[in-house]
């Protein structure tokens, strides 16, 4: 295939989703068969496409694309700046390299699986419901042509994020995916909960928007430094070993890493990393699949995929700066561990896995932050098969709990906690199958999940790293070991607690499996979770990797930076280029164990003896205290409320409210108004005593001495001749008698 035309195609595959978004907005909007009929074929489109132009990477030589990583790429003129005369231009443009060829891959098809899947899930066919902004259990959703809308401005967003040759044209589809969340989050904006602790969607939606927006109100700074620092914002040629060699030189590499670090803000409020990863779980009040897209397709993934894309800078700041590594680093693995943790303690199904999403984010951004760049994408991309999995497994078991409760007529039990089920394995064995799967793929079951492949990867880096002397990577991967046991322990838990035993609450007595859209999704979504993770066997592990002989993965995604880090390392900006790891069998080893011995531990706790109906979850006794600190989600959201939210309130209420705006404001305008409406009463007064009474006064004066003369105009010409001879004789008398009295000389006298 043609260059032009994989660049062409290049240009489209987000255009399908996007116009998508306009045409069912404008004109489809009250067809809702046409309305999904139109983002199926939009999203399809983009998977062929995005297909296409993957696969013409996949198979081009690895050692050609290290040497030209961009393969395809095309700009158009968009703003002119500078000097007009000289046509400069910011240019906005696509470009494909191996890392956007894996996401190319892995997006759409999520995408797509969950358009499908949606159809399913707001019951397309049945009789129609008639409460806007409320789940209709067992009817079809009335807002259908707006939930597709959405979904596919999100899906368009997300592409043109991944395909965006430069930082700008990565922020608009990164904010457009903000807008997105809230709209899709607080979808049933008008849902209310009797559990004050509850969290209500429209609430979520104004929750996940604000937290997002601090950090990129602080990224977009970084987009700043970075364009006065490089003088572009494309990757290509500000991330090239000139471009960071010429920065480093300007500003120094300790810059480069606050630099780092301003854009690394931005992931922090899009993978819900801490602190900022209060969100992400209230997130949960969306539909399904909404949760389904943020956790997998896109929104969360984009904060990994955009630190993943400026990872040479991250490299030359880290070597800069080392407390850029400690800060990325350090957040990860705290996350991972933290998120972790709570979710041992979780009831509801979708929040437990959303804060699994939590976690494993947490493992990427820690890999990022010790350098283990092939590993953070590994398990990028092996997580959102697995998590598309378990969020759609989870979206059928509640659709199968809500069936339950439509026999029995019970809408007051939460179809969504896990003690409300049981049982569902023989109700609903295909989502059980499948959840399975996703489920021993997130716990990393050894060998044959892609879970295993993707997240030992990260543990065999960290481990290396802290053998050769790095303390934090070694304390990273005791934290991520930790973690992943955790990880496999709550799993078996959620799984324990939906599928095993027996039906706890007549809700899961009535359940049944979901229907064909629904469960399709579910087994394609299983074959990648399972896989994914070959793609990325190292040569050097035993059997597996002579057998397969070649980590595919690693040579074709560390193709994206192998040569920029390599020169890198030459100038002096990095301690080390991307390395092969030497098989050790250590980190293997606690891999497995951790995987084994949490997935047996759940078991031990919650399989082997499965809960009946009332009883309360087994470890609230032995953990007394901390098992609420954990239900309670260490207290984070109690925390920020308590040092964020009341003294922003206080100040905006009594402060800025009270004493700003209505004791400074109100009172400065209140004075100046009382001030002017003093001195205009007095000008009035002036006005109507001076001026306008003595205008008066003179006017009346005149009428009056009109009225005096008046007498002398009697229109008679006799009088009027013998007035004028008196008048004239009068006078001729007085300059007689004034010239023969000397006053003449007199005066004349004077003058001179």
């Amino acid at each position: 295939m043609s260059e032009q035309t994989l660049q062409t195609l290049t240009w489209l595959i987000p255009a399908g989703p996007l116009l998508a978004f306009f045409l069912i907005v404008l004109f489809t909007k009250h067809n809702r068969t046409l309305s999904w009929v139109l983002a199926w074929v939009a999203i399809i489109s983009s998977l062929v496409m995005g297909w296409i132009v993957a696969f013409s990477l996949f198979l081009t030589d690895t050692h050609e694309l290290a040497a030209h990583p961009v393969a395809i790429a095309d700009a158009v003129d968009w703003l002119p700046f500078g000097d007009f005369a000289k046509g400069l231009w910011l240019q906005m443009g696509v470009a494909v390299d191996p890392l956007t060829a894996v996401m190319l891959f892995m997006v759409p098809f999520a995408t797509t699986m969950i358009f499908i899947y949606s159809v399913g899930y707001h019951n397309y066919g049945k009789p129609r419901g008639d409460k806007l902004g409320v789940p209709n259990h067992g009817k079809e959703e009335p807002l259908f042509s707006r939930f597709f809308a959405f979904m596919c401005l999100f899906a368009g967003a997300m592409l043109t994020l991944v395909v965006a040759d430069n930082l700008l044209l990565l922020f608009v589809g990164w904010e457009i995916m903000g807008l997105c969340s809230y709209s899709l989050i607080g979808f049933w904006y008008a849902r209310e909960y009797d559990n004050p602790k509850a969290t209500p969607p429209r609430k979520a939606a104004i929750k996940a928007f604000m937290t997002t927006r601090v950090a990129d109100v602080v990224m977009l700074l970084g987009i700043v430094f970075f364009y006065r620092v490089f003088g572009t914002l494309n990757f290509s040629e500000a991330l090239s070993a000139h471009g960071l060699e010429e920065a480093a030189g300007a500003v120094g590499a300790g810059a480069l890493g606050i630099m780092a670090l301003l854009l690394f803000t931005g992931t922090v409020g899009k993978s819900a990393q801490w602190p900022l990863h209060v969100w992400l779980p209230d997130a949960m009040e969306g539909p399904t699949p909404v949760s389904a897209i943020i956790h997998a397709a896109a929104m969360v993934s984009a904060g990994v995929y955009m630190i993943l894309r400026i990872f040479p800078l991250i490299a030359v700041g880290i070597e800069g700066n080392p407390a850029v590594s400690l800060i990325i680093g350090g957040i990860g693995a705290f996350t991972a561990l933290m998120a972790a943790t709570i979710a041992i303690a979780q009831n509801d199904v979708k929040r437990v896995l959303a804060y699994s999403t939590i976690s494993q984010l947490g493992y990427m951004v820690a890999a990022i932050g010790i350098g283990a760049y092939v590993a953070a994408a590994f398990h990028l991309i092996t997580h959102a098969f697995f998590k598309a999995l378990l969020f759609l497994g989870s979206g059928s078991i509640i659709h199968g709990m809500e069936h339950g409760a439509e026999h029995v007529h019970d809408h007051h039990t939460d179809p969504q906690d896990m003690m409300n089920m049981g049982g569902l394995r023989q109700k609903m064995p295909k989502t059980f199958w499948t959840f399975l799967i996703g489920g021993f793929a997130l716990s990393g079951f050894p060998i044959v999940t892609a879970g295993f492949w993707s997240k030992d990867e990260i543990l065999a880096d960290a481990w290396f790293q802290g053998s050769a002397g790095n303390t934090l990577a070694m304390v990273i991967f005791w934290m991520l070991a930790i973690a992943a046991a955790l990880t496999a322990f709550y799993t078996m838990r959620q799984i324990a607690l939906t599928f095993f035993g027996e039906p706890r609450t007549p809700l899961a007595e009535h359940a049944h499996e979901s229907g064909r859209l629904m469960v399709w999704p579910l087994i394609a979504l299983s074959v990648f979770a399972v896989s994914a993770g070959w793609f990325g066997i190292p040569e050097e592990f035993p059997i597996l990797g002579p057998a397969i002989n070649n980590n595919f993965f690693h040579h074709f995604v560390g193709a994206t930076v192998e040569e920029t880090l390599h020169e890198l390392e030459e100038l002096h900006l990095i301690g080390h280029g991307l390395e092969t790891l030497p098989f050790n069998p250590f980190p293997l080893t606690v891999s497995i164990i951790v995987a084994l011995g949490g997935l047996f531990l759940g078991w031990w706790v919650y399989g082997r003896n499965p809960l009946k109906a009332g009883e309360p979850d087994p470890l609230r006794a032995p953990l007394g205290p901390l098992y609420d600190f954990l239900e309670n989600k260490w207290y984070w959201d109690e925390l920020y409320q308590l040092i964020f939210i009341r003294p922003t309130v206080y100040i905006s209420e009594t402060i800025v409210y009270e004493v700003v705006d209505r004791g400074i404001i109100d009172g400065t305008l209140h004075l100046i108004a009382r001030t002017v409406y003093t001195i205009g009463h007095y000008l009035k007064r002036f006005e109507e005593v001076v001026i306008s009474g003595g205008v008066d006064w003179v006017k009346d004066q005149f009428l009056a001495m009109a009225r005096e003369t008046r007498q002398i105009q009697t229109g008679k010409v006799q009088e009027y001749i013998l007035a004028s001879t008196l008048v004239v004789s009068a006078l001729a008398f007085l300059i007689i008698f004034f010239i023969n009295y000397g006053w003449y000389d007199a005066i004349r006298a004077l003058i001179q």
